[in-house]
């Protein structure tokens, strides 16, 4: 094996036409097949994030992590751009294409929390690049992007370009580096006042030693970072332009429907294809192991065609499982309330339950694939394109070198579109290949999209508590099942007994990842909890958590930043309340009020939603608060009315009719602050999610005296008995 070189992460060179290439690369042995660069860029290093300069001045920025309407390629782009000093009207912005070389491993960095010591830095980068490329990582989510790669990754590549561009100019002008200077994609000498442009510099700069460790700005100098900068992917979506996959056309393309076994693991039993095949536009009746489609000339015909069928399919064994079925299971695992010491003045216990929930994106899963000879090309929308051509090789047993993905933009994901879900890629590819070598888009129902997802997991956690007779509490105990993790389950309290246990209940609907994960079940348990051990200490929700939060000022500093911002503690009509809570989830601390009334007929109506989120800093304010926003609203859907239920071992909803989303004359008022404390980048399109449930239950309570303990709320009468 080749020794490491010394030159860290860091490669460069040029592009047709004399432009600059450079890129955060691992310790590498050998070009990937797969690299796009040119050979002499490629035997410097693996690229995993490109800028390029061209001698016309424009600089491009590739991106490995796709654009789902939260604006990460836009922020990544800004972080690249302000250590480059680029003049951010010259910048253009790409997704990366599907290939090894885009790897995104500093996401690891991201879960891991950042920090890695200095002499261990690069084998750390190279590690984590290596096994993404390895495992097929180039993923979008768990709020990792910005503070993964772009603080890793875009910061490093933009501070080397411009460290090469400066050494550039320095050496054409016989100057010293250092006194040079770089602002709007222009570097510049005061003393002889010359200057040149990034792009009349590209060529020269290819040729420069790659720094190995470049110098980061002081955040205190941003120019670009921290300013609400249009973004990129907007305009397209407002005139129309924007493609998506279910946009996608291609000459001779026909187009399929498909109905899928609707107990999980169920396969076809029998079907009658008659009645399909005579039908006009129908080319075709594909029989899956789990499904059956239809092939036709438009996917209005292949719907049609699909429903004259009467597939019969088997229920694997699942046919009696019910949410009943399911719940009673959870709660005879849990068992008795967690024992809490003897001795104490008061002890609490609570049960809290949520149901599955369903990813429901804007944009249903949809994927065109053509099959041709050993060879696939696929077109979809994917929170990770590598995995998804993993999965489109694996379909029909080729290898994964012969298949092409093109990514789209996405119509949400919200963890539909991670790996381990690209049942709609799998499915689709077997069926280009039963009409091969013709393309064939794959068009899921709303139904199909809503009965075969991947669902955030039902949970139920049973909680006891003990208060001294000063209404200090002395221990929070639960036991939960459903899923769990540590992040999930931490309670920053200054409560020294503190026990949270698993409990496992099996059951066969397939989980996913949805928005927050596992802290969308346990921010609404234990933030229900503290609230009641508040009310039974006879204390104030906001003043009995921000005394138990003395050695968490990260904490307290957003709790109180949010009671400041709803006026907490000023009197409110009759009917109406205010709820609070507080959770950590991806490396950021998000405190919400939420301000309702209730009528005395027990309508509810949320009125505010009041935030204050600490994720350390932020790029683009006004992306920061859309994230925010985005996060309270769907939370709030979830909260008041989402349920996906089971009966005879499958889902019951079908549409938006029985899985409704608030409309906009629901939403609230959200106001939204930023507390910039210099903590670690953390993430922000999943945290504003796990306080928003438990502060509006919280609020309810204050509003009426009804302690809603499952959700959706819509289970709950909120009138007075």
């Amino acid at each position: 094996m080749n020794k490491w070189t010394r030159r860290a992460f860091i490669g460069a060179g040029t592009v047709a036409g004399g432009g600059f290439l450079l890129g955060v690369a691992g310790f590498t042995f050998a070009p990937s097949r797969h690299s796009l660069v040119a050979a002499d860029a490629a035997a410097r290093g693996q690229l995993t994030t490109w800028i390029t300069i061209t001698p016309d001045n424009l600089i491009t920025i590739l991106i490995p992590h796709c654009e789902m309407g939260q604006g990460t390629p836009t922020a990544l782009a800004m972080m690249a751009a302000e250590e480059l000093e680029a003049d951010w009207s010259l910048v253009q912005v790409q997704e990366a294409p599907a290939e090894d070389a885009y790897a995104n491993g500093y996401i690891i960095r991201a879960v891991g929390g950042g920090y890695v010591p200095a002499v261990l830095g690069r084998g750390v980068d190279y590690s984590a690049y290596k096994l993404a490329e390895w495992f097929g990582l180039m993923v979008t989510g768990g709020s990792t992007a910005v503070r993964g790669t772009g603080e890793f990754g875009m910061r490093v590549a933009g501070a080397a370009a411009k460290d090469m561009l400066v050494a550039a100019a320095a050496e054409e002008w016989g100057v010293p580096a250092s006194e040079c200077t770089v602002k709007a994609s222009r570097v510049s000498h005061a003393a002889s006042g010359r200057s040149r442009t990034f792009g009349e510099l590209a060529r020269s700069a290819a040729g420069q030693s790659v720094p190995t460790s470049p110098t980061l700005k002081d955040p205190g100098t941003f120019t670009i970072r921290r300013t609400s900068l249009p973004r990129r992917d907007l305009p397209s979506k407002v005139d129309g332009s924007a493609k998506y996959a279910i946009d996608f056309t291609t000459p001779g393309m026909l187009y399929a429907a498909i109905e899928i076994a609707p107990v999980q693991g169920g396969t076809l039993l029998s079907v009658d294809t008659t009645p399909a095949e005579s039908m006009p536009g129908v080319k075709k009746v594909i029989k899956l192991d789990e499904a059956v489609a239809v092939v036709a000339d438009s996917f209005w015909r292949a719907r049609e065609a699909l429903a004259a069928l009467k597939p019969q399919f088997s229920d694997a064994g699942h046919g009696s499982v019910s949410s009943a079925s399911i719940f009673a299971a959870f709660d005879a695992a849990l068992g008795a309330a967690p024992a809490v010491p003897a001795g104490a003045a008061k002890v609490i216990t609570a049960d809290y339950r949520v149901p599955f929930l369903a990813h429901a994106t804007m944009e249903p899963m949809v994927c065109t694939a053509k099959v041709e000879g050993d060879h696939v090309e696929v077109w979809t929308g994917v929170q990770d394109p590598l995995n998804a051509r993993s999965v489109a090789a694996k379909a029909i047993g080729i290898d994964v070198a012969n298949v092409r993905l093109t990514n789209f933009l996405l119509g949400g994901g919200f963890g539909r579109r991670l790996p381990f879900t690209f049942d709609y890629v799998d499915l689709a590819v077997r069926v280009a290949k039963a009409v091969s070598p013709t393309p064939v888009k794959t068009i899921w129902t709303r139904e199909n999209d809503i009965q075969h997802d991947y669902y955030r997991g039902a949970a139920m956690a049973r909680h006891a508590g003990a208060l001294d007779a000063n209404g200090v509490p002395l221990a929070a105990h639960s036991n939960y099942t459903g899923g769990g993790n540590s992040e999930a389950v931490f309670m920053p309290y200054a409560i020294k007994d503190q026990e949270a246990e698993e409990k496992t209940a099996t059951h066969p609907i397939r989980p996913g990842q949805w928005r927050s994960v596992l802290n969308s079940q346990h921010g609404f348990f234990k933030e229900s909890f503290i609230d009641e051990l508040a009310n039974a200490a006879g204390k104030d929700p906001f003043e009995f958590r921000r005394s138990l939060l003395g050695e968490q000022p990260r904490f307290k500093a957003a709790l109180e930043r949010a009671a400041a911002m709803s006026g907490w503690g000023t009197p409110l009509p009759a009917g109406e309340g205010r709820g609070i809570a507080i959770c950590e989830s991806f490396g950021s601390i998000a405190a919400e009020v939420v301000h309702v009334a209730v009528s005395p007929e027990g309508r509810l109506k949320v009125l505010n939603v009041y935030a204050a989120v600490d994720c350390g800093d932020i790029v683009n304010p006004d992306s920061a608060t859309a994230q925010v926003e985005g996060g309270i609203i769907f939370a709030l859907s979830a909260a008041l009315l989402s349920e996906i239920t089971i009966a005879n071992g499958r889902v019951v909803e079908t549409n938006f009719r029985d899985y409704p989303m608030i409309h906009i004359a629901d939403a609230p008022k959200i106001t939204t602050a930023f507390i910039r404390s210099g903590a670690p980048l953390g993430g922000l399109g999943e945290p504003p999610v796990p306080p928003l449930a438990p502060a509006l239950t919280n609020a309810i309570h204050a509003a009426t005296g009804i302690r809603v303990r499952e959700l959706p709320i819509s289970k709950t009468p909120l009138v007075r008995a």
